[in-house]
């Protein structure tokens, strides 16, 4: 990741391979923001030359234009803020500065000069440069692999840059953008070397040196402990399930928070199998379970007041000869029983384990994230999540993600849907009608639950980008949810600030 300062310094004196200021469009073309520092025959340069090099000031543009000496970087890297305004909401900052990082891959060194001026905007600042600076080159090598290289350093310019305030924010920004990348990273993986057991191990190293501590349930603990989820979906994979356990316990916490995240390693649908296209996309079925072990990784680092327990509910859907059949019948941990109709409704059996088990130790409030229903696409899109549940914790979780800058939709439980998920055999069958499909899921989950104040969110589009890169969200993995639950974590541990405007 990359390494982050603070500086104060002249721009046009800044050493650095480019240098990234912001524009915004007026109705009348196209203004330099906060670039009064810059050499005043550059500044009209730019203005008079605008249509030409084909700026506009929009959101996520970024264009580079060579300084030819006028500054001691060489690059002048212009990006879009939108609309001209007095201020700029946190979101638009965060955007713009992953922006101009992103599409300076290869580069090493880049100082960014937006709206810094006060605690909101620097952490703004900060957290989009170190988002929007990420990679995954796991598997490539040679020339392409160093052109994709992300940005070394970034140096935030800013007058703020000498404050222990100012220190603060960048330390956090650092461990946010660190497990956002981290959850990319797990998500980007492919399914042959990400499977339940390498997992685990994998969250036993994220854990090292935080003092979180992490517990593995293999398929022996499993059947002990009757977890008939994950057993049902891993029983036609080679690689047996787990149920991971990652526990943050602080000293005298001021709360208790559970996590419960789906981790389905690749989804085939199982015997219910899905079709051949777009099932590629199916390596990021544990994005929910990455989010949960980052956030409590990050919550460690920070020390936060808060003891956060996660539950990595993972398990490969594959079809086979051995594998889990529609119309067979299974005992979820607690006992309640789910007659299996479609195989490729598999998340919310594991799911369903996860929050039993977590709710088996009394927290304040249970939130699981889950890649759950492509009926969360069809309803809100590639970019939109969806949050259902308590209706307090439900509007805690969307204040939350407006804090963070994630997109994160209240929808509701309707309670008729609960009798399409009636069986004739069993206390639940996994799937309901199809219309409503998404809140269906959620109306199953929420019989796990019992009285726990609870919020299940749906980030089934959001957490694979298969598109283009925008802001600073890269191709493939994007981490989302992390950001949010982070924000959650804080609001619980009384140590939110409120810094970040909307």
């Amino acid at each position: 990741m990359a390494q982050l300062t603070l500086t104060s310094s002249d721009l046009a004196h800044l050493v650095a391979d480019a240098l990234v200021v912001a524009t915004a469009s007026t109705d009348s073309g196209v203004v330099l923001v906060g670039a009064d520092a810059l050499p005043a025959e550059l500044r009209t340069q730019l203005t008079q030359s605008a249509v030409t090099l084909g700026l506009t000031g929009a959101t996520d543009e970024v264009r580079k234009v060579p300084t030819g000496g006028r500054l001691a970087a060489p690059v002048l890297v212009l990006t879009g803020l939108g609309a001209q305004a007095g201020t700029y909401p946190a979101e638009t900052l965060r955007r713009a500065a992953g922006a101009a990082t992103r599409e300076l891959a290869g580069a090493t060194s880049v100082a960014v000069a937006l709206p810094a001026d006060d605690v909101e905007e620097l952490a703004a600042v900060a957290e989009g440069a170190l988002l929007g600076a990420y990679a995954f080159l796991r598997y490539r090598q040679g020339p392409a692999a160093a052109r994709a290289t992300a940005v070394a350093t970034v140096e935030v310019v800013t007058p703020l840059a000498k404050e222990a305030a100012a220190k603060a924010v960048v330390a956090r920004a650092e461990v946010l953008a660190a497990a956002v990348h981290g959850t990319r990273d797990l998500v980007n993986t492919a399914p042959n070397d990400l499977y339940p057991a390498a997992f685990a191990e994998l969250a036993r190293a994220a854990v090292k040196g935080t003092g979180a501590k992490v517990t593995v349930l293999d398929e022996k603990a499993l059947t002990a402990g009757g977890y008939g989820g994950l057993l049902g979906v891993g029983l036609g994979s080679a690689r047996g399930p787990r149920l991971v356990k990652v526990a943050y316990t602080p000293s005298r916490p001021a709360a208790k928070v559970a996590l419960v995240g789906k981790g389905i390693t690749f989804d085939s649908g199982g015997i219910s199998i899905k079709p051949a296209a777009g099932m590629e996309a199916m390596k990021s079925d544990m994005a929910g379970a990455a989010a949960v072990l980052h956030t409590v990784v990050a919550a460690a680092r920070l020390e936060l007041p808060v003891a956060v327990t996660g539950w990595l509910c993972l398990a490969e859907n594959m079809p086979s000869g051995t594998a889990q059949r529609p119309s067979d019948v299974i005992t979820i941990h607690g006992g309640k029983t789910v007659e299996v109709l479609n195989t490729d409704a598999e998340g919310r059996l594991v799911m369903a384990d996860g929050l039993v088990a977590a709710i088996e130790e009394n927290p304040d409030v249970v939130l699981d994230i889950a890649t759950l229903t492509g009926a969360q696409v069809v309803a809100l899109g590639n970019r939109v999540s969806a949050v259902m549940g308590s209706d307090d914790v439900r509007a805690e979780v969307t204040t939350a993600a407006e804090t963070a800058g994630e997109l994160f939709w209240p929808m509701p439980l309707p309670e008729e849907l609960l009798a399409g998920l009636r069986s004739k055999v069993a206390d639940l069958a996994n799937i309901g009608e199809r219309p409503g499909g998404m809140l269906s899921a959620g109306v199953f989950l929420r019989e796990f639950v019992g009285t726990t104040p609870w919020a299940h969110l749906d980030i089934a589009g959001p957490a694979f980008n298969e598109k283009s890169a925008h802001d600073y969200t890269p191709v493939g993995g994007t981490g989302v949810g992390v950001r949010t639950l982070l924000a959650l974590l804080e609001g619980r541990a009384g140590t939110a600030t409120g810094r970040r405007r909307k």
